[in-house]
């Protein structure tokens, strides 16, 4: 990501009147350059994001409350960058609307012309949200595995497969780190993989992943290096990557790709 096409300085504080103009596209392409990724996207998927912090006015003033579910289908041109998003998301702070419908078209409206895409939204009222439960990520954790790790930038070439010896499986580490290429904040959160084909080295894996730990990018170009580089080095006929990244600014983000699955659940882990 090249500094001309970061956002700019928010030193204006958070408006808390309707803004639209405060949502900043990312290009995608410019990080799938790096990666080789062209017109023929190898993979489908969806960022899906929750957003916890959405309040209103309502009738009478009265301010009203709820949570946002936002999918962003992987093929739009643009990703919406995390801090724009919070900062309009705030802009609803002061502004009345009519009733939650009118909230949720227009969010629809203002996020879909960010990205360049058609975008669903999901507006949860408090009872709603409530019943959400927390959820366990399928298959083997890699986090009780005893590995050396001695790579903390991402490099492809600690994967390793034994192409003898074919199965399917569901792995999963909550050691996921990398850095906002904005802020050098830390994003923190879990990874779960779903694959067919060469066994991958569970050890090989789980050092991969925390070789992301001083990695600089935004959660969904991360996710889409993982799903190219393990494609790359382990040749499986069929993968699925889903991060599950903790909230930052009240927004967690998390990005699917795949190339056979569709439509994935949004579970909330023990740390969002």
């Amino acid at each position: 990501m090249t500094n001309s096409n970061l956002p700019p300085d928010r030193n204006a504080g958070y408006p808390n009147k309707y803004t639209p103009d405060l949502l900043f596209p990312i290009a995608r392409i410019e990080s799938r350059e790096v990666l080789g990724i062209g017109d023929d996207i190898p993979f489908r998927g969806v960022d899906v994001w929750n957003a916890w912090e959405l309040t209103w006015l309502g009738a009478g003033d009265l301010p009203q409350v709820a949570t946002v579910e936002i999918r962003v289908p992987a093929d739009t041109p643009n990703l919406i960058e995390s801090k724009s998003l919070k900062l309009y998301l705030n802009s609803y702070s002061m502004t009345r609307f009519a009733d939650v419908a009118t909230v949720a078209r227009t969010l629809a409206t203002d996020l879909s012309a960010c990205t360049g895409g058609v975008v669903d939204i999901r507006v949860d009222r408090l009872g709603d949200s409530e019943d959400r439960k927390l959820s366990v990520l399928p298959g083997l954790s890699l986090d009780s595995l005893a590995v050396q790790c001695k790579s903390w930038q991402v490099d492809a070439n600690i994967l390793q497969a034994d192409t003898s010896i074919i199965v399917t499986e569901a792995l999963h580490t909550h050691l996921l780190r990398s850095l906002c290429p904005v802020t050098a904040q830390p994003d923190i959160g879990s990874l779960a993989l779903h694959y067919s084909g060469p066994k991958i080295d569970h050890a090989s894996l789980l050092r991969y992943v925390i070789s992301y730990r001083e990695h600089g990018d935004f959660h969904e170009a991360c996710v889409e290096r993982m799903f190219v580089d393990i494609q790359a080095r382990c040749k499986p006929q069929k993968l699925s990557i889903y991060a599950h990244y903790q909230r930052r600014g009240g927004i967690d983000i998390n990005p699917f790709r795949s190339n056979f699955e569709d439509c994935p659940d949004n579970p909330r882990l023990w740390r969002q």
